[in-house]
């Protein structure tokens, strides 16, 4: 079984608990205020095992899916033995640091919360982008592609544009930074990619 697979299937049966767990939820969720004060620093990780409901988390992970495989079929060719540890590092850093401006925002902030694996979604993607940058990419129901780097730098553009003006319940800055987090990460693992990309 992929380690895709498994991520996926453990990120499913953990939200559906507490879709129907409100006290579970809550004592998973990132809740920068919590980790602050009673150094509940776990939440980092856990919060993205949990979803705010149905459609966050089949989008999530259809995406995860379709990505993650591909970015792991590329890792076992790059690394070998090794590429299931660069794999994880590169979803948990990808949780991990697309974390660092909602808890700089918000740990004062007694009524925020946030919950989703997208952070560590755009990082597998953006390794996905740095490995195959004209690989042909779209947005659901839009019939056409574009090359998968003009895709990246528009969707970086976008999030960075969002995050600094949209007052929605969204995250837009977990989304870049974990997208930026994927970039950096896959280019330190094999810096080679770089010349690639540019190629």
């Amino acid at each position: 079984m992929s380690i895709t697979l498994v991520i996926l299937i453990a990120t499913g049966l953990i939200s559906a608990s507490a879709l129907n767990n409100r006290e579970l939820f809550y004592k998973l969720d990132f809740q920068p205020f919590m980790i602050d004060r009673n150094k509940q620093w776990y939440r980092f990780l856990t919060h993205a095992f949990l979803h705010a409901d149905w459609g966050h988390l089949v989008v999530n992970m259809f995406v995860f899916y379709q990505f993650g495989k591909m970015v792991e079929s590329y890792f076992e060719l790059f690394f070998g033995p090794r590429w299931i540890v660069y794999f994880c590092l590169l979803y948990l850093g990808g949780i991990l640091f697309s974390t660092i401006p909602g808890y700089a925002r918000n740990r004062t902030n007694y009524n925020y919360h946030a919950v989703g694996a997208s952070g560590a979604v755009s990082a597998i993607v953006y390794a996905f982008i740095l490995m195959e940058p004209m690989a042909p990419l779209g947005l659901f129901l839009i019939p056409f592609r574009i090359p998968a780097w003009i895709f990246g730098l528009l969707y970086l553009a976008l999030e960075y544009y969002l995050d600094k003006n949209s007052k929605s319940n969204v995250a837009h800055s977990a989304h870049y930074f974990g997208a930026v987090f994927g970039l950096l990460f896959t280019f330190i693992l094999k810096p080679e990619l770089l010349l690639r990309f540019f190629q």
